[in-house]
């Protein structure tokens, strides 16, 4: 009896360790995945975004999203042929399929670091509350392409100019502080590694 409880909790282990190699695999992949898809994404909206780009639109989408004000986006507007437009509506409705994509994608990678450097950690906290904001960074993507669609269907008002910019803003600044926590958190694991 003594010899089948020892077995019975050996087995449970390696059933238990079994389970978190398949979890590992299974959340590097997901990740490799993520990376994938979102490189793909940024290749075709370049793609897209490249007939935008001219005197007048510089940086092609980003320059649409940050011209704030009206005077500007109706310049941008005016400035793209028919052509131009569809590639812009092209653009942002990739974007949308893009913001899922990158957002899944920076959460992924901040959950796997935070765990991996700061599970038993106040820093572990960051890492949570990034994920969060990595969320509402794609609402504001969302939100923003609004705005210009609103702008590039003829809307031409000061509010959607205004809602562009400013939710773009808080979206590149999100994305931007995610990127550092990342960088700065695999500098770390490097280092680390290197004093092995």
């Amino acid at each position: 009896m003594k010899l089948l409880f020892i077995y019975n909790k050996v087995s449970s282990n390696e059933k238990g360790i079994s389970h978190m190699k398949l979890l590992n695999t299974y959340k590097k992949r997901t990740t490799l995945l993520l990376l994938l898809a979102v490189f793909v994404n940024i290749v075709v909206i370049i793609v897209f975004d490249m007939p935008l780009r001219n005197e007048i639109c510089k940086n092609g989408i980003v320059s649409f999203e940050l011209a704030k004000d009206v005077e500007v986006s109706k310049k941008i507007v005016k400035s793209w042929d028919t052509n131009g437009k569809i590639n812009a509506g092209l653009t942002l409705g990739f974007d949308y399929l893009f913001l899922l994509l990158y957002s899944s994608c920076l959460a992924m990678l901040i959950y796997n670091i935070n765990n991996r450097l700061w599970k038993n950690n106040s820093f572990y906290k960051i890492g949570k509350l990034l994920i969060g904001l990595v969320f509402i960074a794609a609402f504001c993507d969302a939100v923003e392409n609004v705005a210009l669609i609103k702008l590039l269907l003829g809307d031409l008002k000061q509010l959607w100019s205004s809602v562009a910019y400013y939710f773009a803003m808080v979206k590149f600044v999100i994305v931007l502080i995610c990127i550092i926590y990342l960088l700065i958190n695999w500098s770390i694991l490097f280092l680390e590694k290197a004093k092995l």
